[in-house]
């Protein structure tokens, strides 16, 4: 897992106009050879049906970004998924200086998340650099736990 460059296939699934920041995060596991988890139970296994306290706090608290309340089959711990394919799903949010993708792909014996940002004002290119230090530590330990629920373990810290 780690932060590297992104391929051309990975970028073209953002909707975003422009990107302004980017990072490519995967694991390799075998639950998705398996044939039974698709790519949004990959991101309910992450991020849940509604934000937990910390991502509340980061994202709406933070980043200031609009979520949808309450759990709905259109949306994953309030993002709107406004896209998706056979191994591929697109969350979007939005505030009022930020745009931001979560793009979860699950196939070949690996799951990926891949965070596509556009910064919609100044704010967001003093708000986004400092958080997204905090952000590439956190998205390991994400997939780590998603792959831990999506076997039945508990995740490792």
């Amino acid at each position: 897992m780690g932060t590297h460059d992104v391929p051309e296939s990975v970028r073209a699934l953002s909707a975003l106009s422009r990107i302004d920041y980017v990072d490519h995060f995967t694991l390799f596991t075998d639950a998705v050879d398996a044939g039974d988890a698709t790519p949004e139970q990959w991101a309910r296994a992450m991020f849940g049906d509604v934000p937990d306290a910390g991502e509340w706090l980061i994202w709406r608290g933070l980043l200031g970004l609009r979520l949808s309340r309450g759990r709905s089959p259109d949306t994953v711990a309030g993002w709107r998924i406004t896209g998706r394919g056979e191994d591929w799903i697109r969350l979007e949010a939005g505030s009022s200086f930020l745009t931001g993708n979560l793009v979860v792909q699950a196939t070949h014996g690996r799951v990926s998340l891949t965070t596509f940002l556009r910064y919609d004002s100044l704010l967001g290119h003093g708000v986004w650099p400092p958080l997204s230090a905090v952000h590439r530590r956190l998205v390991p330990g994400v997939l780590r736990g998603a792959a831990a629920k999506m076997h039945g373990r508990r995740p490792r810290p």
